[in-house]
């Protein structure tokens, strides 16, 4: 009896220090298995969490690894149940309409950042390569936010028939592409400039617009339209048709 109340007064302790921590310095002072073991700890007060939240993270790989995969994945690991993952989903959920809300109704030349801080939470770290597209209306404001495409992109793994299908369906007047570097580095490749003008050549035969090409990695974002590769690719194309 001694063991175990010498064992819950050290967890305790530990996380009277860990939630001193955060309101002293914030999120930056907190390790993904800090952040993992505080939200376990909701489900399971009375339980050492450290060791759970270090298994989740062996298992998959990183903090918006864990928070994106599937609640009967989750609780495949022993020790993980639905009390203890119930604020794991519940805070990734949180975060995903308050970062959707930010960008709700927004024009998007102005939200560039906000979109990046948005779809950055579940990119950044992600092990393969996704595609999204943010369909827009004719006033700029985002209509919808749909993943199209995943793994390896090139010019053959991403349809223009399914993009401009859904934008359509939207009735949107333009776009922006959004995909992830797994390696971190967003520099786009020759690739990506390849497929960029190959959508934008697309997009404007069908009369809409493509805003914007971002690239997502763990060391920031680059867009095409702030570097000026939008307005390049658009007078080349102007002046072949010429």
């Amino acid at each position: 009896m001694k063991s175990l109340d010498e064992f819950r007064k050290r967890v305790t302790g530990h996380r009277e220090r860990l939630r001193r921590r955060f309101l002293e310095y914030g999120l930056s002072a907190f390790t993904d298995e800090d952040i993992l073991e505080m939200l376990l700890a909701f489900g399971t007060p009375r339980k050492d969490t450290r060791g759970l939240a270090r298994e989740l993270l062996r298992r998959f790989g990183s903090l918006p690894e864990v928070l994106e995969t599937p609640l009967e994945k989750l609780t495949e690991v022993p020790g993980i149940g639905t009390k203890n993952v119930l604020p794991l989903k519940f805070v990734h959920e949180v975060a995903r309409r308050y970062l959707r809300r930010r960008i709700e109704n927004r024009e998007y030349i102005r939200s560039a950042r906000e979109v990046y801080e948005y779809l950055a939470h579940e990119l950044a770290d992600r092990p393969q390569e996704i595609f999204k597209v943010l369909f827009l209306d004719s006033r700029g404001r985002i209509l919808a936010v749909e993943e199209l495409f995943r793994g390896t992109l090139n010019e053959s793994a991403v349809y223009p028939r399914e993009i401009f299908s859904r934008a359509l369906n939207f009735k949107a007047a333009s776009l922006v592409l959004v995909h992830n570097h797994p390696s971190g580095d967003p520099s786009p490749s020759s690739e990506d400039v390849s497929l960029t003008r190959r959508l934008i050549l697309a997009a404007q035969v069908l009369g809409l617009q493509i805003l914007d090409h971002v690239i997502i990695g763990r060391e920031g974002y680059f867009s095409f339209a702030e570097e000026g590769l939008i307005h390049t690719i658009k007078q080349e194309l102007a002046r072949v048709k010429l």
